[in-house]
């Protein structure tokens, strides 16, 4: 059984980042303008556009060390975007790929409390995937690094104990609290649909099967 996180591995953020930065800066810049003025259904009310305005003024945050009162609160993402409006697609773009190269380096010197903004940075990717009808929504190159960095997170917060047996990896992970009193919550389906129940995204009709907890207890962003 891969075991959940007992130890940080603090590169992994920014391996994380710049393996989605890879993929997604060339798929953004061959897209029209169009494309970026989409609705997005992982983040309802936003636009393709405002999820990556979103997604490059946070990583612009940790590059720069800015963090003052209420920053990332619903509040504060809205003044974020509001001042990239004037800006190009062109430009949040360029912002976008500078955070995902530079803040991998300073999230690694930080005590882990940043590294949850790496594994959202990579599920908005996801949202943009999928708006997109790009492959990889969810998964992709840098899901064996989400997954660990998902084990690392939820055994932090010591969220709900999962034991997820997954399609696409051999060995069965270990997600949450080490169970106390009873077996661990079960999961059984694809990667890409236990992301998706963590981030609380929209499953689309995936099959799976999930025991011991309700979807909405798995969530790590709500």
């Amino acid at each position: 059984m891969t075991e959940t996180q007992e130890v940080r591995d603090p590169e992994l953020p920014g391996r994380l980042l710049a393996a989605e930065r890879d993929a997604l800066v060339p798929l953004l810049r061959s897209r029209p303008d169009a494309d970026f003025a989409l609705p997005s259904a992982g983040c309802p009310g936003w636009t393709v556009r405002e999820v990556l305005a979103h997604c490059s003024a946070a990583l612009t945050r940790v590059v720069e060390n800015r963090f003052e009162a209420g920053v990332f609160s619903p509040e504060s993402n809205e003044r974020d975007i509001a001042e990239r409006a004037g800006w190009t697609n062109a430009r949040v773009v360029d912002e976008l790929e500078r955070g995902m190269t530079e803040a991998g380096g300073v999230i690694a010197g930080t005590d882990g409390s940043l590294d949850v903004l790496a594994l959202g940075e990579w599920v908005h990717a996801g949202d943009v995937r999928e708006v997109l009808g790009a492959p990889g929504a969810y998964a992709g190159a840098g899901l064996p690094d989400a997954l660990t960095l998902l084990a690392w997170i939820t055994r932090q917060k010591e969220h709900v104990p999962l034991h997820a047996d997954l399609d696409d990896l051999d060995e069965p992970l270990r997600l949450g609290a080490v169970a106390a009193g009873g077996p661990p919550a079960r999961y059984i389906g694809d990667a890409a649909t236990l992301v998706r129940l963590y981030a609380g995204r929209p499953l689309n009709g995936a099959s799976y099967e999930l025991a011991g907890a309700r979807e909405e207890e798995l969530n790590i962003f709500g």
